[in-house]
């Protein structure tokens, strides 16, 4: 089974934007060299613990500085932004670097009604989303001549859509488009089971994909010792419990008692936020990583793992690699 990298280029407590675009190139090489399939970059806006809101750029750089793995947008949020800009943005970046480049798309804004307000996007216009998916399609296909405008460069590139969602609405758009679908279960699980049968009961063949194609989106958080993995697992919690209580920060350092900072009431919320996780030795987290699969029987896995210390992220990566890797024939198949 392909497994692939999601990173939102986590600024650390402690550090900076600079060294949170380092650490990002980094991985992505690394990633590379443990067989990762695709490396997605996501789009947030004005929170300083993400680095990656001018997503296609760092796209370009992971590009240029990587050989043979994907790289791509998980994803762009299409409402803030023109097709036509989109595909001459992404037809640029294919152009560049033939058969490597992804468009994951999603509908949310990437930040909140501040954000929508300073980009200068309409509440609405998520209203347009499925259309607009329609017309980037159009906008990366071949010359027509029913269309007034053609993305120069991007037309004739095919760059592959995805859809992106953590609800059933972007599971019917990709089952309508015919497009693979990846869904957000890294920190919004509860419609998983629904979206994944919607989109699969719902799939109509298209030029891309001639079959339902969905993609499982896993935390991991793995190290040495279960202990010292739950350990790592605080700072992605805390985080949580601040987004959620508007405070909103850099990545936390882990804790030895996460009851300690986050009150008792809080935490069954952030447990069923991140119930989509895989959390301990290698051993723990190969057996954890083939139950979900083996549970929701994606067609592919991306790994997502905001974790405080650059050493035990890279760590972390490299054992999840290492457990898909291995998989048993009979859980991927």
């Amino acid at each position: 089974m392909r497994y692939s990298l999601l990173d939102l280029a986590p600024v650390p407590e402690g550090s900076d934007t600079v060294q949170a675009l380092r650490n990002m190139e980094d991985l992505a090489i690394r990633a590379e060299d443990w067989g990762y399939h695709r490396y997605w970059l996501a789009e947030h806006h004005n929170m300083p613990g993400i680095a990656s809101a001018a997503t296609a750029v760092l796209i370009g750089h992971i590009a240029a500085r990587t050989s043979r793995m994907r790289v791509g947008a998980g994803g762009i949020m299409l409402p803030n932004h023109a097709p036509l800009a989109v595909a001459e943005t992404f037809g640029t970046l294919e152009t560049l670097h033939p058969g490597r480049i992804d468009l994951g798309l999603g509908r949310a804004p990437g930040g909140d009604q501040a954000v929508m307000q300073a980009l200068g996007v309409h509440p609405r216009r998520a209203e347009q989303f499925s259309e607009e998916v329609g017309d980037l399609g159009a906008l990366f296909g071949p010359a027509r001549n029913d269309m007034r405008v053609n993305a120069h460069p991007g037309q004739g590139t095919q760059v592959p859509l995805w859809i992106l969602g953590s609800s059933l609405y972007g599971a019917t758009v990709a089952a309508e488009h015919g497009l693979p679908y990846a869904f957000a279960s890294h920190f919004a699980p509860a419609a998983l089971e629904q979206a994944f049968a919607r989109y699969r009961e719902g799939f109509r063949p298209s030029a891309q994909c001639n079959r339902p194609h969905a993609m499982l989106a896993i935390n991991v958080f793995a190290a040495e010792s279960d202990a010292e993995a739950q350990r790592l697992k605080t700072s992605m919690q805390q985080a949580f419990y601040r987004l959620r209580t508007g405070q909103a920060g850099k990545l936390p350092p882990p804790v030895d008692d996460i009851g300690a900072v986050i009150p008792a009431g809080a935490m069954p919320a952030i447990d069923g936020a991140l119930a989509i996780s895989a959390t301990g030795s290698p051993d723990t987290v190969a057996r954890e990583l083939r139950g979900l699969i083996q549970r929701h029987r994606p067609d592919e896995v991306i790994l997502v793992g905001q974790i405080h210390d650059h050493a035990a992220r890279l760590r972390s990566f490299e054992i999840a690699a290492q457990a898909m890797a291995y998989l048993p024939e009979t859980v991927s198949a």
